[in-house]
């Protein structure tokens, strides 16, 4: 056992409630996950433990303390994403620069709490997103592929970096068939949508939406009405992109105009075509990973930051598949 030592943080006397949490939740889990000892004593917290497990925590501690001063008033939902996080992060080999991550804030315009990365993958996708004009993003479920990409979109429109928004994603049902479902073209696309549609609304208030959309400034449409367009000063997302074609992807990566921007997202675990048929997005990995100014960044269960049990499922899943396929060799 190492040498024991301890340091003291302290709180405003405002700070205490939403740093350490309702019951003091946020402190003991820390306590578990840091292998320390941590008391609250008025507005103090005493941390005591092993000299290298106080060391860490204190690093932690006082980073989230650093970003919870810097970030006002925040939802309670964000501020324990991060906690989760920065604690998933102990024992790493290179613990993430958590300050660096939960500081770089995306202006959007409906500011209900600030819009920051939350994992060291998703602070590479901004950062890659920002600095090339492509980038695959590539990952399971939860890992906010779609949603950086739409916050990145608005903002740079905001900022006048683009004049359009123009939103893609292949119509390919996931055991489900699309003419039976009811309505015109536009209604039977629209469940596919759908995502795109919960994260616009989540970041623009909904009649800037209609009236950007009615002047053609926002775009949303099947992979299929991209053909024979040259898109110009646009910041274009193409989702799901698994379940393009080889072929389909050629014809929407071409599709780039000047002054544009492509964000290609997709979780190469869920692909919806038909059996014979080979995704885009898993071909494009070999064809363009060495051009200059493409940028591939991939995700992983944790880079998750929905429900902690997503995390866990996706995690069970990569386990069965990789022993399916040490059965098969």
């Amino acid at each position: 056992m190492g040498k024991s030592a301890e340091f003291v943080i302290t709180l405003d006397p405002s700070e205490i409630v939403d740093f350490c949490g309702e019951g003091d939740e946020r402190i003991h889990e820390m306590e578990r996950n840091l292998n320390v000892q941590m008391i609250l004593r008025g507005n103090e917290i005493k941390v005591i433990g092993d000299e290298e497990d106080v060391g860490r925590a204190a690093g932690i501690v006082n980073d989230l303390l650093y970003v919870h001063r810097k970030g006002g008033v925040e939802d309670k939902a964000i501020r324990r994403r991060r906690l989760q996080y920065a604690l998933r992060s102990v024992g790493a080999e290179q613990t993430p620069d958590l300050k660096s991550i939960f500081l770089d804030e995306i202006p959007v315009p409906l500011k209900r709490r600030r819009l920051t990365p939350l994992t060291a993958g998703q602070k590479r996708y901004v950062d890659a997103i920002r600095s090339s004009d492509i980038v695959f993003a590539i990952g399971p479920a939860g890992t906010g592929k779609t949603y950086l990409a739409m916050a990145m979109a608005i903002s740079d429109l905001m900022q006048g970096n683009v004049r359009r928004i123009i939103l893609v994603r292949p119509a390919v049902e996931a055991g489900e068939k699309l003419g039976f479902l009811p309505g015109d073209l536009a209604a039977k696309i629209d469940p596919y949508l759908r995502p795109l549609w919960d994260a616009l609304y989540e970041m623009m208030e909904a009649e800037k939406i209609k009236h950007n959309i009615e002047t053609g400034v926002i775009e949303i449409a099947p992979l299929a009405f991209m053909r024979g367009r040259t898109l110009n000063s646009a910041f274009v997302i193409l989702d799901e992109a698994q379940n393009t074609t080889p072929e389909q992807m050629k014809m929407f990566l071409t599709r780039l105009g000047f002054d544009s921007k492509a964000i290609i997202t997709g979780d190469i675990t869920q692909v919806d075509l038909p059996v014979g048929r080979h995704s885009g997005l898993i071909h494009v990995r070999s064809v363009l990973k060495d051009i200059e100014g493409i940028s591939f960044i991939y995700f992983d269960q944790n880079d998750v930051v929905r429900h902690e049990l997503v995390q866990k499922i996706i995690q069970a899943y990569e386990i069965d598949e990789k022993r399916q396929k040490e059965q098969k060799a």
